[in-house]
């Protein structure tokens, strides 16, 4: 059995979560959040505060989509009540983050600036000293948003120039010298 799947989902305290025709609906202080379950053999059940995902044969399939919708439930029951958050930082000669409205202005080396506009769901914030954090209550999302981002000026291996995840580390390339043997 899935070391993952068997595991309950304690929920916190304030977080409730339903389940109706195979679509489960976590709600907590922070909003609520959907999702359906695409797998006829994976069942979901709820009893108090204790979610458990069972699943109904041993194929394969059934056992990746058991650790995997319950990791997904828990991520769900985890971003109503504290939220998730991914820290971005914009490293090089002239960069310059700054927030118009609900939209972030990136001057990062390009001939024009890009601009990247919230989306429902996601708040995007950003510091004098170039840090950027993509934060949400879906942690799927609040992920999808901050890797778009990042991609935007990817990091240049020999000067470090580029944006990058907070906690990311990054190998500096050394640079091939040529000289007299």
């Amino acid at each position: 059995m899935s070391r993952i799947g068997r595991m309950p989902v304690t929920l916190p305290e304030g977080v409730t979560c339903t389940v109706d025709n195979n679509i489960v609906t976590v709600t907590g202080p922070l909003g609520s959040l959907t999702r359906k379950i695409e797998n006829k053999n994976i069942h979901v059940n709820v009893e108090g505060n204790i979610v458990t995902v069972t699943r109904a044969n041993e194929e394969k399939e059934t056992k990746a989509a058991h650790g995997l919708y319950r990791a997904l439930i828990h991520n769900m029951a985890v971003g109503v009540k504290e939220g998730f958050k991914k820290t971005i930082i914009a490293n090089g000669v002239g960069y310059r983050i700054e927030k118009q409205g609900k939209k972030l202005v990136l001057n990062i080396g390009y001939s024009k600036p890009k601009e990247v506009a919230e989306i429902d769901g996601i708040t995007l914030s950003c510091t004098p000293d170039n840090k950027i954090t993509v934060s949400g209550i879906d942690k799927e999302l609040v992920g999808s948003v901050a890797a778009k981002i990042k991609a935007l000026r990817p990091v240049e291996p020999y000067h470090l120039y580029g944006m990058r995840y907070e906690n990311e580390v990054i190998v500096k390339k050394v640079v091939k010298k040529v000289g007299k043997k």
